[in-house]
């Protein structure tokens, strides 16, 4: 089969694709813009593609298309109702990525809640080695123990990131459409108001499009602190960065965003600078580990379709 890989740049330089080039003839970019995904997409039978979106516009010329392989476990970038117009199969790759998230999620609680890069940057800049005295405990930071982390959606990211929590010693709330065995389970006002910790971990969907507004948002505790490892969409970005701004929150922290790469007209651009906030570039999921799990399970969904198998099919 004729491989095409879209945007190789985001994967990492440091993933090997041999695991792509043995399913087939293999062709690799590293980044395409939109105007050039209907010239790159002709003649090739599989797209691999980690986050190019791919609609009915860009798609009508691909005649030989059969299978669209999303290096993701999200599949919002595709016109799936298209795709099923055309037959062409879509997968996406669910669970690769838990690890890796649960853990970027925990340590941005962590490093907010402990104000680790302002004590880093007290003994780097040596004001410590300058300062005579044998500690320092500004600004005043806070124990994980004891208190309440709301847990919005309880998938394997939630239910890992609520495995880690416990340990810590936090009292659990979750939020999902079933009742959780383990955790208590509550509706997302009630979480919103109670919890010390608040983290997302849901699909970006019509349902929970704009779920985190500005009266959830409003009636959040003034130190909780607020994790975004979703989708950006999924919460009121310029309700958040006022919360921020205007100390009605204690933190934010966001790997997802609305726009991304952002630029400086989002909310976020003028708070990005603030010691409560906790920026990083949509990485959660790319643990090294977790893209090679992700390649693997894409090659193995690229070698079920030509079985003739259903594997990870999302379309």
């Amino acid at each position: 089969m004729k491989i095409v890989v879209l945007d190789a740049a985001t994967l990492g330089d440091d993933l090997d694709l041999s695991p792509l080039a043995r399913e087939g003839e293999l062709t690799v970019y590293a980044n395409t813009s939109p105007e050039e995904v209907p010239e790159r997409i002709v003649g090739q039978e599989v797209i691999v593609s980690n986050k190019i979106k791919l609609n009915r516009e860009n798609l009508k010329a691909a005649d030989e298309l059969k299978l669209i392989c999303l290096a993701a476990t999200g599949y919002d970038c595709v016109d799936t109702a298209f795709c099923r117009e055309r037959g062409i199969g879509v997968c996406n790759v669910p669970g690769y990525s838990t690890h890796s998230v649960a853990q970027l999620t925990v340590a941005m609680a962590l490093s907010l809640r402990t104000h680790l890069p302002e004590y880093c940057g007290f003994v780097r800049s040596g004001d410590y080695a300058r300062g005579g005295v044998a500690n320092r405990l500004e600004p005043v930071w806070y124990e994980l123990y004891g208190k309440t982390w709301g847990i919005v959606g309880g998938g394997n990211i939630g239910q890992e990131v609520a495995q880690i929590a416990t340990a810590l010693g936090c009292r659990v709330l979750m939020c999902r459409r079933k009742a959780d065995q383990r955790y208590e389970t509550v509706d997302l006002d009630t979480l919103c108001a109670k919890a010390d910790i608040i983290s997302v971990h849901v699909a970006l969907t019509d349902e929970t499009r704009g779920m985190i507004g500005r009266r959830q948002i409003g009636s959040m505790k003034k130190n909780a602190i607020f994790i975004n490892v979703a989708r950006g969409a999924v919460a009121d970005e310029e309700a958040l960065a006022e919360a921020i701004a205007q100390h009605r929150l204690g933190g934010l922290g966001a790997d997802v965003y609305t726009a991304e790469p952002f630029n400086e007209d989002h909310p976020y651009a003028g708070i990005m600078e603030l010691p409560n906030v906790c920026l990083t570039p949509h990485m959660a999921w790319g643990s090294s580990e977790a893209r090679n799990r992700c390649l693997a399970e894409v090659a193995g969904n690229i070698r079920a379709f030509q079985k003739g198998i259903r594997h990870n099919r999302v379309e």
